[in-house]
């Protein structure tokens, strides 16, 4: 086969045919990913706004959200585009974007779940110590590092996928750009590019995942030690249901990234790919957020505040900001950090 360069851009397959099952489940995905919009934006608004969420462990809530909302956006609107279309073709500088900005979000995110646990670890392990343990400064350090880690990760696998001569056919039987699918078309030699992708992976998966799973078996064996059954069931369901979304999350980026080449099958990559993309970005609010109590109280705060302030726009016109605040009870003595 013939080499291309890299100026004739690829082919997206996508991930769903023409036939009525794929068309009932393309309008089950939009409507997941409109769900997942919404509700990370919901909680990225919510912890802006009410100042008893304005704490680290709601900060990294919202970072959590922010980097699920660009993760859809740089891979549904796409593929939604080339579905309706049937115009599948993407640019050899839009491919690379789509793999630097991914390998940004799900590296940076693989760090701030691994905060996020070191975060619970320290509420419930050691309470007292909390505000030196887990300080502002130290947040933002672990916030910034996410994302410059997930940065360089990105940047490196963006150009070094992209300098390799592709085959003529430069198909790419998957719905975005994913370095792992790119390296099937490529003719030359990737063994190197593949030893320096795994060592990658090992730092930016099974590190943090390693680091995850001793904060929860730390968590877990304070929660055995608590004398009431109900808090003991309380934090079971909360760690359990917080340890699913992780395992979703990192059991399919290694699937997708620690795999050999000649093990990989592009059809299972699709659809494992699908998981962190689509369903994992629309549990994290639902998981780690709606399921609190202080974000309900919020919510329902915030929905009593913009229906009061329709009613009284419409009774009488113009209702002062303080007495809508009275009214609500909006005051800074209930401020908390809540876990479980």
């Amino acid at each position: 086969m013939e080499n291309g360069n890299t100026t004739s851009g690829f082919i997206l397959l996508g991930l769903l045919n023409h036939t009525r099952a794929h068309q009932v489940l393309f309008v089950m995905i939009l409507t997941i990913v409109f769900t997942s919009l919404v509700g990370n934006a919901l909680m990225i608004l919510l912890i802006h706004q009410d100042h008893r969420l304005h704490t680290p462990m709601y900060f990294l809530l919202s970072q959590l959200s922010l980097m699920d909302m660009m993760l859809v956006a740089i891979t549904m609107p796409k593929m939604a585009t080339d579905y309706l279309t049937g115009q599948k073709s993407i640019s050899t500088a839009g491919c690379g974007l789509q793999i630097f900005f991914f390998l940004i979000l799900g590296g940076g995110e693989c760090f701030l779940l691994a905060a996020m646990s070191y975060d619970r670890y320290v509420a419930v392990c050691h309470p007292l110590w909390y505000p030196i343990l887990m300080s502002w400064q130290l947040c933002l350090r672990m916030t910034l590092g996410s994302w410059l880690l997930g940065a360089a990760d990105g940047l490196m696998q963006a150009v070094a996928t992209l300098t390799f001569p592709f085959c003529s056919g430069r198909e790419i039987d998957h719905f975005f750009c994913e370095a792992p699918a790119l390296l099937l078309l490529v003719c030359g030699d990737t063994s190197v590019f593949e030893y320096l992708m795994y060592s990658c992976c090992v730092l930016m998966l099974l590190i943090p995942f390693s680091l995850i799973l001793t904060s929860y078996s730390l968590i877990l064996t304070a929660v055995l030690r608590m004398h009431s059954t109900e808090a003991r069931k309380k934090a079971f369901a909360t760690c359990s249901s917080h340890l699913a979304v992780v395992g979703l999350f990192y059991g399919a980026a290694i699937f997708i990234y620690i795999r050999p080449k000649s093990y990989r099958s592009a059809n299972h990559d699709k659809v494992v790919s699908a998981f962190y993309t689509i369903f994992t970005p629309v549990l994290n609010p639902l998981i780690y957020s709606l399921r609190n109590s202080e974000v309900k109280g919020a919510l329902r705060k915030h929905i009593a505040r913009c229906a009061l302030n329709s009613l009284l726009t419409i009774q009488f016109g113009i209702f002062s900001k303080d007495s809508l605040m009275f009214l609500l009870g909006d005051n800074k003595e209930d401020e908390g950090l809540q876990y479980f």
